[in-house]
Parts: C-alpha cells; structure tokens; sequence
C-alpha cells in the first residue's frame, strides 16, 4: 500500500492522475530559490524558455545572464561568478550539459569545489522525437563519477521544486536531471524531501522484492508493484531521488528485507543509478537484482511511450523482472 507517513498523492494511480513537467518544478523553485538568497542567479544556453529558467529571468532580470549557445563557456562562467560569491544555476538540455561542457564541469566547477548547479533538462528517451542524438540517457553515469558533485534525480515536479530550492543551500557542486514531458504527480506539498534520503513510497508486510526506481518511472514501479499485490506478490517501492550521495543505509536494510533487488531507471544500465545500487550492494550485502533501463544502445525518435516499452522499462518489464527474481 502506499507509505501514509510521506502524505503522498492519493490519486496517483487514478487514470486522471494531475500531470506536469518535472522541468516546471525546477522554474517555480528557481524562483523560490532567488527569493530566499540575493546570490542566486541564473545562466542559460539559448534554451530559457525550454528548461523554465524564464521565470527566474522574468522574477529578477538583473540576476539572469543569456550566454547563448556555448555551453562550454557557460560552465566556465558560473564558475567564476561562484568564486565571487554567487550560487549559479546553469541550463540547458542534459546532451549539451553536463553531455558537451563535461570537462569545464568538472575542471572549473568541482575540481575548483564551486557550488554551481547544472541542470540538465530534457534527459532520458522520453524527450521521443527529438531522436538519440538529443535523448541523453549517459547523464547521470558522467555526473555521480565527478568528485564532489550531488546528484539527484527528481520523481515529479513537486520534488523538483523542493529539490532545487535545497541545491540552493548545499555548497557544493549539484547535478539536478530534468524530464520533459509531463509525468503523473506522486507527491504532495507535505512529502518530505532531503538531499541523500532514499523513501519507500509503497509498503507491504512480507516484501519478497524491493523495487528500486528514480526519475519519473517511478509511477511505472507503483503501478507494477499495485498489479503485483492482486496477484498475491508483495513488493516495496523505493524513490531514489538522490543518485549521490546515495542513501546506503536504506538500500541495504530494503535488501536484507527483501532478499531481491529491481533498480528502474530512464538511463544506460552501465553506470547509472543501478549500478550505484549494485556497487553498495556488491560491498555491504549481495543480493540477486535486475536491471530496467537502456541496455547499452542509443534512443531513436518516438512518443515518449511508445520509446519507455520498446527500450523495456514499461510496467510489464518492471513486473517480469520481479516475476523472474521471486521464480529464481
């Protein structure tokens, strides 16, 4: 069932479920952001509107800088306004940044220890006809292997707001992974969220699997793990919003209690958030796991649903794997 304690969203599994952009989350809490620090300010790739920055621009104009489309430069320039005292936050699509500039993220920016956060908007394949050249599903391995960076990899848009309002306040270099489309609304304004906290958003009492998903799939693994119960298959859901610094302890007391792991990610298998899972695991407390996500080939143009099930990380490849582990 549904963890009470998050005070989630009741109807997220209603076919009229409220949607909304997860990038939409980042613009409001840019704002929120810049309202509550004077040294917050915002830098962007020719793409304002697109990554929602333009409501930070239009909010505090003097505080918003238009680079154009050099996103190299762009990095190297947040940088130097944080070595003066600034917070930067800089976007663009996730292919161009942190994908083109990832050598200036990671010389000038946490090389340098900078507290610059890039946020990479449009990322993973639901970005559908854009084609694979701009469906960045390599972002988050790039990232979380960078000394210093934050990772995290908001579920929906409401915890993309509170996410970037708490980046604001790190001190550090952050990478925050934006999708494009709208994706269903799982949380309320009362869940709570913190930087590096694993949540488990469904419950059950004698879980033979513990899902593991990030990102807007996370609606998938709930829906999975709902059709699962009514088969007599208890499951539990965990969102893993922060990819680094990971919550390990919460990833091995889900294992110890599961005894079987499924990790769900729009992103490459190879380097991302499962294999962050499985290096825990692989240290602390090995279990069986299964992997949903890209297997090592490039997107291609699509509806961002039809691109989810061909690429195998719909809710019918989420419940074979958990079908697999508990047959083993």
């Amino acid at each position: 069932m549904i963890n009470p304690d998050l005070k989630l969203n009741t109807k997220m599994f209603d076919k009229d479920v409220e949607q909304s952009p997860i990038r939409k989350g980042f613009g409001e809490g840019l704002v929120v952001a810049g309202e509550n620090d004077p040294q917050v300010v915002g830098l962007c790739a020719d793409l304002t509107e697109s990554t929602q920055m333009h409501l930070f621009k239009e909010k505090f104009p003097n505080r918003f800088v238009e680079i154009g489309v050099a996103e190299q430069n762009l990095a190297s320039v947040a940088s130097g306004m944080a070595a003066m005292g600034k917070i930067p936050f800089i976007t663009s699509y996730a292919m161009f940044s942190p994908g083109r500039n990832w050598e200036q993220i990671r010389t000038t920016i946490c090389y340098n220890d900078r507290p610059v956060k890039i946020v990479g908007s449009h990322a993973g394949i639901s970005v559908g006809p854009d084609g694979g050249t701009h469906q960045a599903v390599e972002d988050l391995a790039i990232t979380r292997v960078i000394p210093r960076m934050v990772v995290i990899s908001p579920c929906d848009a409401i915890e993309a707001k509170k996410a970037t309002i708490a980046a604001a306040k790190t001190g550090t270099p952050v990478y925050l992974r934006l999708a494009r489309e709208k994706t269903p609304v799982m949380t309320t304004v009362d869940t709570p969220f913190e930087i590096g906290k694993a949540q488990i958003f469904w419950q059950s009492k004698k879980p033979k699997v513990g899902i593991i998903a990030t990102g807007a799939l996370l609606h998938r693994a709930l829906m999975s793990a709902k059709s699962l119960e009514k088969e007599g298959l208890e499951v539990e859901v965990m969102n893993l919003s922060t990819i680094k610094p990971l919550d390990e302890k919460a990833i091995i007391a889900l294992a110890q209690k599961t005894g079987n792991i499924v990790t769900v990610e729009e992103h490459q298998i190879r380097g991302g958030m499962g294999s962050a899972v499985a290096e825990c695991l692989a240290k602390n407390n090995p279990v069986p796991m299964r992997f949903i996500g890209v297997d090592d080939v490039f997107g291609q143009s699509g509806t961002p649903d039809e691109l989810i099930e061909h690429y195998g990380m719909g809710e019918k490849d989420i419940t074979k794997a958990v079908r697999e582990l508990i047959k083993q």
